[in-house]
C-alpha cells in the first residue's frame, strides 16, 4: 500500500512441493537493490572518496598555476639580474652604489616569493600522493565491481523490472489465502467522530488511489474523495458527493466505481455511481434485521455489513429466521440480487466486526481492547471453525473493519482514528492441473 516504511519486497518465484503444487518462498531486496549490499555499499563509499580527492585535486592543481605564473614572473626578474651583474662587472666603479641600489630592491621584491615556493613544492607532493591513492582505490574498486558482477545501472533496472513482471506473474497465479496473522496497526490520521468509515476500491487501476471517507454512523450523507492517501492525510479534499438518502451504520464499500450503502431505517441496499451521481440500482435484502435489531456487539446501527472481496460483493446481517445468527450473502453487483446464502451459527450480536478473505467470513470477538479473530466460516466448504487470531486494538473502539484485496489489508476506524492493518495469508499457488 506504500503506507508501510520501505523494508524491502516479498517476492514470489515458483518452486514445488513433494505432491507437485507450486508455492512462493523467495525474498528479494526492494527496486534500489544496489543500495542495501554491503559490498555495493561499500563501493559507494569508495567512489564518493575519489569524487572528494578529485576535487582537492582540482584544487590543488588551480594553486599550482596560480603558484607557476609567479615562478615565471620572478624567472623574469632573475634574468634582470643577471644582466645587472654583467654591468656592474664592467663598470665597478661609476656605477657601483647605482646598481647596488637597484639590486637590493629586486631582491626585496623576491623575498615573499619564497614561501610561495615552498607552497608549491607541498602541493606538488600533495598531488603525488593523491594520484597514487587514486590508483590503489582504482584497483580496489576494481575487485569489487568484479566480484558483484559489474552491473551498470541499466542493467540492474532491466533486471529489477524482469523481477516486478515475474512477481505479478506469479501473484497472478495465488489461489485464495487463509489468514494467518494481522499486524499493525498504522495509523494513517486522526479525523472526524468515534464513528465513520473510510476505504479504496479494491477493483481500481493500480494508478488509481482515490480515498472515500464517511464521517459518523447515522443523520449524514456527505461522501468525501481525495484523490489519494496523500491528499486524504493532508485533508486536500477533491469532490464531494451528497447521497440521495442517508446512510445507515459504518458497513459500506466502494465496489469498481460505485458506492455501495444501507439505507437508513430500512433493509435496503443502495448502489450508488461516482462518475453518473446516481442511484444505479438499489433492492430490499429480504428478512435482513435492520435499525439496531441485530448490530455488532458496538450497535450503530451496524446491521447490514456490506463487503468486498477477491470472489465478489457480499452482505453479513442477520434474521428471526436463523434465531439471530449471521447470515452471509452474496450479490449481484449489478443488480444486487441475492446469488446464495450460508447461515451460520454465530449470533450477530456477539460480534465485534467482520470482513471476507476470499470467501471466508472472519469474525472478531469484540470491538474493544483484547479483540481477536474469532471464528471463521468457508463458504465454499459451508465449514465453519473457531481460530485465534490476535489484532491490537490500537485505539480500544473499532467501528469498522473492512478487507482490501488490491491492498491486501485491513481498513478501519478505531475511535477517530483512520488506520490499516496488514495480513498474512497462506496462499498456494495454482498449477495447470488445478480446476
Amino acid at each position: 500500500t506504500q503506507i508501510s516504511p520501505k523494508e524491502g519486497w516479498q517476492v514470489y518465484s515458483s518452486a514445488q512441493d513433494p505432491d507437485g503444487r507450486c508455492i512462493c518462498t523467495v525474498v528479494a531486496p526492494e527496486q534500489n537493490l544496489c543500495s542495501r549490499d554491503a559490498k555495493s555499499r561499500q563501493l559507494r563509499q569508495l567512489l564518493e572518496k575519489v569524487q572528494n580527492m578529485s576535487q582537492s585535486i582540482e584544487v590543488l592543481n588551480l594553486r599550482t598555476q596560480r603558484d607557476f605564473q609567479y615562478v615565471l614572473k620572478m624567472e623574469t626578474q632573475m634574468k634582470g639580474l643577471k644582466a645587472k651583474f654583467r654591468q656592474i662587472e664592467d663598470d665597478r666603479k661609476t656605477l657601483m652604489t647605482k646598481h647596488f641600489q637597484e639590486l637590493k630592491e629586486k631582491m626585496d621584491e623576491l623575498l615573499p616569493l619564497i614561501p610561495v615556493l615552498e607552497q608549491y613544492k607541498t602541493d606538488a607532493k600533495l598531488i603525488t600522493q593523491f594520484k597514487e591513492e587514486i590508483r590503489n582505490l582504482s584497483t580496489v574498486l576494481t575487485g569489487i565491481q568484479e566480484e558483484i558482477g559489474a552491473y551498470d545501472y541499466e542493467e540492474l533496472h532491466q533486471r529489477v523490472i524482469s523481477l516486478e513482471t515475474r512477481l505479478r506473474d506469479c501473484m497472478k497465479k495465488l489461489t485464495c489465502g487463509k489468514l494467518m496473522k494481522i499486524t499493525g496497526p498504522i495509523t494513517v490520521k486522526i479525523s472526524g467522530t468515534r464513528f465513520g468509515a473510510w476505504m479504496t476500491d479494491p477493483l481500481a487501476s493500480e494508478k488509481n488511489n482515490r480515498v472515500w471517507y464517511m464521517d459518523s454512523y447515522t443523520n449524514n450523507k456527505i461522501v468525501r474523495e481525495y484523490k489519494s492517501i496523500a491528499d486524504f492525510v493532508s485533508g486536500a479534499e477533491s469532490r464531494t458527493y451528497s447521497l440521495p438518502f442517508k446512510w445507515a451504520g459504518t458497513n459500506h464499500v466502494v465496489y469498481n466505481g460505485s458506492l455501495y450503502f444501507n439505507k437508513y431505517q430500512s433493509n435496503i441496499i443502495i448502489k450508488y455511481s461516482f462518475d453518473t451521481g446516481r442511484v444505479l440500482a438499489q433492492r430490499s435484502l429480504e428478512y435482513a434485521g435492520f435499525h439496531n435489531v441485530y448490530p455488532y456487539t458496538w450497535g450503530g446501527f451496524s446491521d447490514i455489513d456490506l463487503m468486498a472481496d477477491e470472489i465478489g460483493l457480499w452482505a453479513v446481517y442477520a434474521t428471526n429466521q436463523n434465531a439471530g445468527n449471521i447470515v452471509i450473502s452474496q450479490l449481484n453487483q449489478d443488480t444486487l440480487e441475492v446469488l446464495k446464502s450460508w447461515s451460520t451459527g454465530y449470533p450477530k450480536r456477539s460480534a465485534g466486526e467482520s470482513f471476507m478473505i476470499c470467501g471466508t467470513l472472519y469474525v472478531t470477538n469484540s470491538h474493544l481492547t483484547g479483540a481477536k479473530v474469532y471464528y471463521s466460516y468457508s463458504t465454499k466448504t459451508s465449514t465453519y471453525e473457531y481460530t485465534d487470531i490476535p489484532f491490537h486494538n490500537q485505539y480500544f473502539h473499532i467501528s469498522m473493519l473492512d478487507y482490501n484485496a488490491r491492498d491486501r489489508a485491513l481498513y478501519a476506524w478505531n475511535n477517530g482514528h483512520q488506520v490499516l492493518f496488514n495480513v498474512t495469508l497462506f496462499h498456494v499457488i495454482k498449477t495447470e492441473d488445478d480446476t
